[in-house]
């Protein structure tokens, strides 16, 4: 008689994330694929995946006479744990607690917030920005002269500050000292009395710089994905992650600096509210960035800080990784699990891409 043998029963891998284990989203929730929800999820597991494969990411930040240089960064040091270890856990569009302690009122959300499971620690806190290469701005240029465009948020300027006062909460004499020329300054919101006395915010700017550099840390990450030129088609090497330190940020707002402006436009008025932020820390502990953005607005919306295009983040991006990105798009169907894919609502383009190209994962 023949024997009878158990079927060899399958588990059926549910709709996931590389590396997302642990999180603040359901990925078995279709609702956890749209809107923005994917744009900062599927760059967390991105930059779990390039660990897992040994790859560093691009770490953009400033040398000691506050000039752009390139270094590499892993995942683990840049998230402050292992990002594989079974306790560490990912808080999307949650508080960073360390930075609390710096704001009146209430405190904005981070997109990324890495915690220890075990110990409850937060172990960093990150801005996520998933942008396309090539732009608009670059998209007629030459391969290697692809770039893309920043778009950075009012809240980000409170965390900047914060990644900064952290390093002087112990001791702000050297911050303090830098600042004091600013005690000219009456009237903040006066446009004119801000313009007259610009170079104070531009030297520093600069001399913070070179005070900080070696304190400076981690704030956006920023994947790219790839595509041939301007059509919709993903290129073979698509996808690689950008770090940008707190100082290198900076340099987004400022190497614009020639004359003295005539007006108070986007990047002018990022700068003074990062100083107003500082200068409030200095003499309190704490400052209001609601209320410094709010009054601050020197007739411009706020919708955003401000925003970049890739011929001005070219010369701080470029490298061979922006050119030949290291990850292929046939490791897309590594990152996006589960048949993840079939839940995108394609309201953006890279979404849009994945979601229209079922070959990615045969």
């Amino acid at each position: 008689m023949p024997i009878k043998r158990k079927k060899r029963m399958t588990q059926k891998i549910q709709p996931s994330l590389f590396g997302l284990k642990y999180s603040n989203r359901d990925y078995t929730n279709p609702e956890t694929w749209g809107k923005n929800m994917f744009n900062s999820s599927f760059p967390a597991a991105l930059a779990v995946y390039m660990y897992s494969k040994d790859i560093n990411c691009v770490y953009i930040k400033t040398d000691k006479k506050n000039k752009i240089e390139h270094s590499k960064i892993s995942t683990k040091e840049l998230f402050g744990i292992d990002p594989l270890d079974k306790n560490t856990f990912y808080a999307f569009e949650s508080v960073y607690t360390p930075f609390q302690q710096f704001y009146k009122g209430t405190i904005p959300r981070i997109d990324l917030v890495i915690q220890n499971k075990k110990s409850g620690v937060c172990t960093k806190g990150l801005e996520i920005k998933l942008t396309a290469l090539p732009d608009n701005s670059t998209c007629e240029l030459k391969d290697n002269e692809f770039s893309c465009e920043l778009v950075i948020r009012p809240d980000t300027i409170s965390y900047l500050a914060c990644n900064i006062a952290q390093h002087y909460l112990g001791n702000k004499t050297k911050l303090t000292k830098l600042m004091a020329d600013f005690v000219k300054i009456k009237q903040w919101d006066n446009e004119k009395e801000i313009i007259k006395n610009y170079d104070l915010f531009v030297t520093f700017a600069d001399e913070l710089a070179k005070m900080h550099y070696e304190k400076q840390s981690a704030l956006i990450l920023q994947p790219v994905w790839k595509t041939d030129g301007k059509s919709p088609q993903l290129a073979e090497n698509c996808l690689d992650t950008f770090i940008w330190s707190d100082l290198a940020l900076i340099h987004l707002f400022t190497d614009f600096y020639g004359d003295t402006p005539n007006r108070i436009g986007r990047t002018e008025r990022t700068l003074v509210w990062l100083v107003k932020m500082l200068h409030e820390f200095v003499q309190t502990n704490q400052f209001n960035a609601a209320e410094i953005i709010d009054k601050l607005s020197f007739n411009t919306k706020n919708d955003k800080a401000f925003s970049v295009n890739g011929k001005i983040t070219y010369p701080m991006l470029k490298c061979n990784e922006l050119t030949k990105p290291r990850i292929k798009k046939n490791e897309i169907k590594n990152i996006i699990l589960g048949g993840g894919q079939n839940l995108l609502s394609p309201e953006r383009r890279f979404d849009a891409i994945i979601y229209n190209s079922p070959e990615l994962f045969d």
